[in-house]
């Protein structure tokens, strides 16, 4: 039996939660288990519903949605925690990324592009708003040259620094598989091992390190 994606909306406008809300149940494969109109309740319904995914504003009473990202990923650090927003401020932005946040979309997404990254992030995929993804790029350009062949790559191995390359390139597990010609599930699994060699907890956290460390060139986030 096939089991839904649960997932938390936590925005302060009624509106876009029930705008978020349909367009996921719509599809047949996502559960919302709960709306959160401010911050505190984000966490609490997070605590108390064990989402998949929590879908995360920014500007919200009682607690914003950065602080409550912060307590979450402290306190159930497998919950994907998908940020949309109208905020794209670096200290939001990077703060976030740093967090361990699966994705950074900001509000002028479409629908359906909306709907595709919740469910990328339900699987481990990172998703980032191209705005954002050029944020990134800015950020750590003056850092980065293009990785020879016989660059080492820390505690990580060729094969593996493939596969994040390829997932700094937002392709997805499916298609990594299938260039790699390896099973998907040995793709999700390399990323655990990425990720716990690395000391992150998400694939979009080890982008980041594999772009402070210069492992790839900015222009493969694009």
């Amino acid at each position: 039996m096939v089991t839904s994606t649960t997932v938390l909306i936590a925005d302060d406008h009624d509106d876009m939660r029930q705008g978020i809300r349909r367009l996921l149940e719509q599809e047949g494969k996502f559960t919302v288990v709960g709306e959160a109109d401010d911050g505190e309740q984000a966490v609490e319904l997070t605590s108390s519903k064990k989402p998949d995914v929590v879908v995360m504003d920014i500007a919200m009473p009682k607690l914003n949605g950065f602080e409550a990202t912060r307590q979450i990923k402290s306190l159930f650090p497998a919950t994907a925690v998908l940020i949309l927003s109208s905020y794209d401020d670096d200290e939001y932005v990077f703060g976030l990324l740093d967090m361990g946040v699966a994705g950074y979309l900001l509000k002028s997404v479409t629908g359906d592009e909306l709907v595709r990254a919740v469910e990328a992030v339900s699987k481990g995929d990172a998703v980032l708003d191209p705005a954002i993804s050029s944020k990134v790029n800015k950020r750590f350009q003056s850092n980065l040259t293009v990785a020879s062949d016989g660059q080492q790559y820390g505690p990580l191995g060729t094969d593996e620094v493939k596969i994040l390359k390829m997932a700094a390139a937002g392709i997805h597990n499916q298609e990594i598989a299938s260039q790699m010609m390896i099973g998907e599930h040995e793709v999700e699994s390399s990323m655990k091992d990425i990720c716990s060699k690395l000391g992150v907890a998400s694939r979009t956290e080890a982008v980041i390190y594999g772009l402070k460390k210069g492992w790839f060139a900015t222009e493969e986030l694009q």
